[in-house]
């Protein structure tokens, strides 16, 4: 439970970088939310990365092994986010802001645990 308050505020400034890339790209007309969607998350994995690796998880493992593992739950966390993200725009009428709230909350729950078990786990808590 010592993880959870990091985790939230890593959580809520990574997610507070994507919304407001998106929301940029969106409300300057450069792109659509379905595709402003996909750099907004890019950003917010930069922010995501470093503050789990060091404040969440305190992790020991070393970049080589700790990005390439977080990289791949992201993009696990990427698909759903999108398939979810696009399912409430498209099928749902959900307004893209409220649609993005509800996916980063969806996905925050599966990041986490990924992240704990697998992500950031050195090789010698094995």
């Amino acid at each position: 439970m010592r993880r959870v308050a990091p985790f939230l505020l890593v959580g809520c400034c990574a997610a507070l970088v994507h919304q407001l890339v998106v929301i940029a790209l969106v409300e300057s007309g450069l792109l659509s939310p379905q595709v402003a969607n996909v750099p907004g998350f890019g950003a917010a994995w930069v922010v995501s990365y470093l503050g789990h690796r060091n404040l969440t998880f305190r992790s020991d493992a070393p970049h080589w092994q700790a990005a390439p593992r977080f990289l791949a739950v992201s993009i696990f966390s990427f698909a759903t986010n999108q398939s979810l993200f696009m399912a409430l725009l498209n099928f749902a009428g959900v307004q893209y802001i409220v649609a993005l709230l509800i996916t980063q909350v969806v996905v925050a729950v599966g990041t986490y645990v990924l992240s704990a078990v697998w992500a950031f786990r050195s090789a010698d808590s094995r």
